[in-house]
């Protein structure tokens, strides 16, 4: 109806909370229109602030892209260890700008402290999963990456407890709320130095060998076992004389298309699931099933709760489950939420338990979503790519995945006002076909060498030459037979 409509477009702010400052929106604004009043004398009306804090909101989501695309070259450059040691340039900068941007009455200040702490994002968010993938064993890969999403998550879980107005969620403290997130960097420049760089990129980059084996006794913490090293030297001779990769060079290139293919689907799928846009209803179902205003913030940290509760399950089960099994049944599980979150809207004025079941289908999407695509979408590209692609398919991942939710921050709207309470379903059929997807092209990785993966995406990137190459490759190593020409 279009009384529901309207409250709901009213609850649209709420969606900033994943991409923004949200918390301390309504304090920034009233220091924008006193920041105006001081230097021009002007009182700024509603459209104003709006547009103003929508500059200070994108701007994060715009630094996050750049971070993005020159996390690679950083990467490639100064190696994973330096690039996040040099990354805390950026996030620091950011915190000191926020911090002094009161006491300078400089809103301008804010809008540059998010671009910088988007940079920062946009880079650890791809070379961090790298460098853990690069540096676990590989039956533990799957989980030691997925360690980055488990933090990630309870990060945000953390910055929805500092943001409570009791903490730092108020109008005197606002300004430390935005600096708050230099205490992990702080904590990142102590500890890291006293972890070693990635053994492949010190063997296959720099072609170290003496450096990765005592980046592998210090991280095993014991001797290195033969069959680990023979896999890192295996991709090392099948790497050799090739440099670092260019996004733009992987287009072209035959043997990772499929590679490449997944990685944009399931980055763009990440965003385009609806898990972000499902906190757009958070505020105004909470508010339907009788919570009141004031216990909406607990409520709202309930949500990050339940993400983070389903980053650890994801982390304890892929190594047994498998990456393909739990991409595939998070999308499966979203798609059903997603067609129950609808039929709820739909019927919430008719039947009076029913925003009880719409609360319901908020935090178990956001469970799904959690036990599937949060955390495993991010190691793929260390499993399926090369070291010298491997940077280049982090960086179109990583834009991707930017640019998309930039992209449903802007429409997401014109979906509530266009289809109001059958905005979801655009979202459940994204979750189907990615699924489907899944089933029908990404093979398992759990427990195998890169080698072995890229033989399976051979099949697909060379179809019709399968049997005749891998027929050839029997026939070159079958000793004690003799084979025609034309059979080799």
């Amino acid at each position: 109806s279009t009384g529901v409509l309207k409250r709901i477009r009213k609850s649209f702010t709420t969606l900033l909370l994943i991409i923004g400052c949200n918390i301390c929106r309504r304090f920034i604004q009233n220091f924008v229109n006193e920041t105006f009043l001081e230097r021009w004398g002007i009182q700024l009306g509603v459209y104003e602030l709006t547009l103003i804090w929508t500059f200070i909101v994108s701007s994060f989501s715009l630094g996050g892209f750049i971070g993005a695309l020159i996390a690679g070259p950083m990467s490639v450059r100064f190696g994973r260890k330096k690039t996040m040691l040099l990354n805390n340039v950026f996030l620091l900068s950011s915190s000191l700008l926020a911090l002094l941007s009161r006491t300078a009455k400089s809103f301008e200040m804010i809008i540059i402290s998010r671009f910088l702490v988007g940079i920062n994002a946009g880079i650890s968010m791809n070379v961090q999963p790298m460098y853990f993938g690069e540096s676990a064993p590989k039956h533990l890969r799957g989980a030691v990456s997925l360690s980055s999403a488990v933090f990630t998550s309870f990060g945000l879980v953390l910055g929805q407890v500092v943001s409570l107005k009791e903490l730092l969620g108020s109008e005197p403290c606002w300004q430390y709320l935005l600096a708050s997130n230099a205490i992990p960097g702080f904590i990142q420049l102590l500890t890291l130095p006293w972890f070693p760089e990635s053994p492949r990129y010190l063997l296959i980059d720099c072609g170290d060998k003496e450096a990765c084996l005592m980046a592998l006794q210090r991280l095993r913490g014991c001797e290195v076992q033969r069959e680990e090293l023979d896999e890192i030297l295996q991709e090392q001779n099948e790497t050799k004389g090739e440099r670092a990769k260019q996004p733009w060079e992987l287009f072209t290139d035959r043997s990772v298309r499929w590679q490449l293919i997944t990685v944009a689907v399931l980055s763009s799928a990440m965003q385009l699931c609806g898990n972000d846009s499902i906190y757009f209803y958070a505020s105004y179902v909470f508010q339907e099933a009788g919570i009141s205003a004031g216990q909406i913030q607990y409520m709202a940290i309930g949500t990050g709760m339940c993400e983070f509760t389903a980053c650890i399950l994801c982390n304890l089960l892929i190594e047994r489950l498998g990456r393909r099994l739990m991409l595939m049944g998070g999308y499966v599980l979203m798609t059903g939420w997603a067609i129950v979150f609808t039929v709820a809207l739909s019927l919430e004025n008719m039947v009076s338990w029913m925003p009880y079941l719409s609360m319901t289908c908020i935090f178990t999407y956001i469970l799904s979503f959690g036990m599937g695509p949060a955390g495993v979408t991010g190691i793929l590209p260390t499993e399926i790519f090369n070291q010298t692609s491997r940077p280049a398919a982090y960086m179109t991942a990583g834009s991707l995945m930017w640019l998309n939710l930039f992209i449903i921050g802007m429409i997401f709207p014109f979906l509530v006002s266009g289809l109001g309470q059958y905005c979801f379903v655009p979202f459940g059929a994204v979750c189907l076909l990615t699924a489907l997807y899944i089933q029908m092209v990404l093979p398992e990785t759990k427990g195998k060498t890169l080698s072995m993966i890229t033989k399976e995406f051979y099949r697909l990137n060379y179809r019709g030459q399968v049997k005749m190459d891998i027929e050839g490759k029997q026939a070159q190593y079958q000793l004690g037979e003799i084979f025609h020409s034309t059979a080799l």
